[in-house]
């Protein structure tokens, strides 16, 4: 297997990107569907979670391409990362990641965590943030970000239809 480098967002990988992006969650959003109430699941994916999906992440691509880096093993996209800073705060944020489903638990969400880490430090900030959800699905990824360090802050989020 090739090494793995971490190089900024190049627009040639926008539909790898995209297509990485709804191979890595189906399994999150199979689950999620499931333990959101029904009213708040729709309101957010009305066409359906991947055409939701693949907007927010074209949107990204598009207004914040300077803040996602693509992880590449032989010139193949494997996984990408999106971060924000937040100043007065003295945080940055990891607020988009993905790992395609055939590299998973290879190392390769932890090496794009230490990277981001890594930018995040050399821009000044004193502590990274990331955020997820906390259903069935979203479990993988609050064991990587515990297992990378990252300690939980509990938030309750309640919806009520009105």
């Amino acid at each position: 297997m090739s090494s793995l480098t971490i190089i900024p967002y190049r627009s040639e990988f926008r539909d790898n990107v995209v297509d990485l992006t709804v191979a890595a969650w189906a399994p999150v959003f199979a689950e999620t569907q499931k333990e959101v109430p029904r009213f708040v699941y729709e309101a957010f994916y009305p066409q359906g979670w991947q055409a939701r999906q693949t907007a927010d992440v074209v949107r990204l691509l598009e207004d914040e391409s300077k803040n996602i880096f693509l992880a590449l093993q032989g010139g193949e996209l494997v996984g990408f990362i999106g971060l924000r800073l937040h100043p007065e705060d003295q945080m940055g944020e990891i607020y988009i990641m993905a790992v395609s489903p055939i590299r998973q638990r290879q190392g390769i969400g932890k090496a794009l965590m230490s990277f981001a880490a890594q930018e995040i430090r050399k821009a000044g900030m004193t502590m990274v943030m990331v955020e997820t959800g906390g259903d069935t699905g979203h479990a993988p990824a609050r064991h990587a970000y515990e297992s990378f360090g990252f300690k939980r802050w509990p938030v309750a989020r309640y919806f009520k239809r009105l």
